[in-house]
């Protein structure tokens, strides 16, 4: 959530800004409600002043002996009058903050302008496109070839974007898995965490997955409960820090982990319908950050650094693209992607996107901590280390050889078993 004083400082500020993110503030509508809010606040403190001098005056006409009939009449007035005042600011808060929840991160200055993903920035290009001297089959080709990837039967149990691996590509599946989980404890020091795949509505406001995108989540129908499926481990991770006073001596906290996500992504019928690359469940390994707000972005370097090892591992042609301020998510300040190269595709596809959300998301779930003297919302920062389900795709096709056959990559043999190739 956008910091409420930055709106009231400046909001013709915050109008221009959001502009760049393709979101039209309503400037009316918050400087009218804020208004009013200031009114009520007003006149709540002065019925509040005028009934401690009452009470005071009560007081001490009952010392005295007094008559004070009228003037408890008049505090039992100012009291249904305060009543009535505390339920109308209950009200303006509450349109205020359901306005607010609905209105996206602003974006760092360095973030490039533009509508869309065509105005994002290519910062690096890492590695060699491979060269076949045959033509290449895309992963859903190889897996049927090799029987390993039954797309039909996912869709017999579950229905259409399930898939069910098997043999050899399910074992490639967990090596991937358990090697980059291994890669990120070892090499880059963060802590693996097991977290729940079923989160509450609270914890999904809290990093701004509602109210806004409820139509792309799976809500679990239970009469007690609001549950949802994770969409990514970043929610359940993100919220060990929600309403926590954090110390400042255990920054930076950083996270490792292996879910399983699930995404319903109702507006995106007729996308890459073929395959593995848009699944209604995959799996992901999740790096996420709890850090100071000095070093936020120098983590985020980091933390992008950290996902390219994996591909740089695995040595897989990809790119870092820098989004613009159309295509940034709705809780991100600033985002690259990682896209790795697809061969039979002829073309980039994103397998992580590592973002900074500012203290966005800590302002929604009240994650602080002391700094130099002063509480202060923290900053949080996550991105995928890698998705596995487009991390196997990557390498079935960058290592596939003429026969159909699958060489299995350098680092992966030892969680192979020692197998180098994956045959027909």
């Amino acid at each position: 959530m956008i910091d409420l004083n930055e709106i009231k400082n400046d909001p013709n500020l915050i109008v221009k800004k959001l502009k760049k993110r393709n979101f039209d503030f309503d400037e009316k509508f918050f400087i009218s409600s804020e208004n009013e809010r200031k009114k009520i606040q007003v006149l709540t403190e002065d019925l509040q002043s005028k009934r401690n001098k009452i009470s005071k005056e009560i007081g001490a006409k009952k010392k005295e002996g007094e008559d004070i009939s009228i003037m408890m009449e008049e505090v039992a007035k100012i009291n249904g009058d305060l009543k009535k005042l505390t339920i109308d600011l209950e009200q303006i808060q509450t349109k205020l903050k359901n306005y607010l929840l609905n209105v996206p991160n602003l974006c760092h200055e360095s973030v490039p302008e533009g509508i869309d993903e065509n105005y994002n920035k290519v910062i690096r290009t890492v590695g060699e496109k491979p060269n076949f001297d045959f033509t290449v089959l895309d992963h859903s080709d190889l897996g049927k070839k090799n029987e390993m990837i039954d797309f039909d039967l996912g869709s017999k149990i579950s229905g259409s974007r399930f898939t069910v691996l098997s043999g050899n590509f399910a074992k490639l599946h967990r090596a991937l898995k358990n090697f980059m989980i291994d890669v990120h404890t070892k090499e880059h020091g963060y802590e693996e965490v097991n977290v729940p795949y079923i989160v509450n509505s609270e914890s999904l406001h809290g990093t701004g997955q509602l109210p806004k995108f409820e139509m792309d989540l799976f809500k679990i129908e239970s009469k007690d409960n609001d549950f949802y499926l994770i969409p990514t481990a970043e929610v359940p991770v993100t919220n060990i820090v929600r309403n926590r006073i954090v110390n400042f001596s255990d920054l930076p906290i950083k996270y490792v982990c292996h879910s399983p996500c699930f995404r319903s992504e109702a507006g995106s019928y007729g996308k890459d319908t073929k395959g593995m690359i848009r699944q209604h469940q995959f799996e992901k390994v999740e790096l996420v950050q709890i850090i100071s707000p000095s070093e936020s972005y120098e983590a985020l370097e980091q933390l992008t650094s950290n996902a390219e090892s994996i591909l740089k591992k695995l040595k897989l042609h990809y790119r870092v693209s820098l989004l613009c301020t159309g295509d940034t998510g709705f809780s991100s300040s600033k985002t690259y992607d990682l896209e790795v190269w697809l061969p039979s595709q002829n073309t980039y596809r994103e397998i992580s996107s590592c973002s900074n959300f500012e203290d966005f998301q800590s302002r929604r779930m009240l994650a602080r901590s002391k700094i130099d003297g002063k509480m202060q919302f923290l900053h949080t920062i996550n991105g995928s280390g890698l998705a596995i389900g487009r991390t196997l795709v990557a390498v079935i096709e960058n290592y596939q050889q003429k026969d159909g056959s699958i060489q299995i990559p350098d680092v992966l043999i030892d969680y192979m078993d020692g197998q180098k190739v994956i045959n027909l």
